[in-house]
């Protein structure tokens, strides 16, 4: 299947691509932004009205089609991505809820907090002020089941992953990767800085809707003492 550079005539000032993923998957990147990230929201929910038969995967800012290419067309999943992408611009996507956790930073909880400060020439409370501080967009979710990428992350806390990622870290940690924030749902291996820890069960397998955030939601932290 060819490399396509898809749509630069729809949107010549956005970098728009659908590219192969292997034989039986196509991926739509338009870049990370808040923006581009609700157009994908929307594109979403309307491949998975449309076009059923796949699996669509949302990320940041990209938004991945599986399908099995004996029972569809390679080009009738991309003419759809291209529809869909189109049909995005201008769309209102629903207004998510707002979510406050509560956050014991630092210390056991947050073993890399100091670290993370150190990264970003802050004392550590200043660090949590300024991590706690900030109104945090679910972009989509991943990794795990209820992990949420989320944006909004104060660019002086951005903190490169470990080193040495941690063979168990535990459920409910949260933590700095990149530009992004997120609480560790389930316990699991992983390379993100810890910064504290919240006892909000953010998966629940036997809750009506397993997952607490959903994309389009706003996620406030707030710091608690231990």
């Amino acid at each position: 299947m060819p490399m396509r550079s898809a749509m630069p005539e729809l949107l010549p000032f956005v970098p728009v691509t659908i590219q192969p993923f292997g034989e039986a998957a196509l991926v739509l990147s338009v870049g990370v932004s808040l923006v581009l990230q609700r157009r994908l929201w929307a594109a979403w929910h309307a491949l998975r009205e449309r076009e059923p038969q796949v699996e669509w995967v949302l990320g940041m800012g990209n938004l991945t089609g599986f399908f099995d290419p004996l029972a569809i067309a390679p080009a009738r999943v991309e003419k759809a991505i291209e529809l869909a992408w189109q049909g995005s611009d201008g769309a209102e996507s629903e207004a998510g809820k707002r979510v406050e956790i509560p956050v014991v930073y630092g210390g056991e909880a947050g073993p890399d907090l100091d670290a993370v400060a150190e990264h970003a020439g802050l004392s550590a409370s200043a660090t949590i002020e300024c991590h706690a501080a900030a109104e945090y967009t679910v972009y989509c979710l991943g990794f795990l089941p209820g992990f949420a990428y989320l944006g909004g992350l104060d660019p002086r806390l951005a903190c490169p992953r470990r080193a040495s990622p941690r063979i168990a870290v535990p459920a409910g940690s949260v933590a700095i990767g990149g530009a992004q924030t997120a609480v560790y749902p389930l316990a699991s291996p992983g390379g993100w800085q810890l910064i504290g820890h919240t006892d909000a069960a953010l998966f629940d397998p036997y809750r009506e809707t397993p997952g607490l955030l959903s994309p389009g939601d706003t996620v406030v932290f707030v710091p608690v003492a231990r």
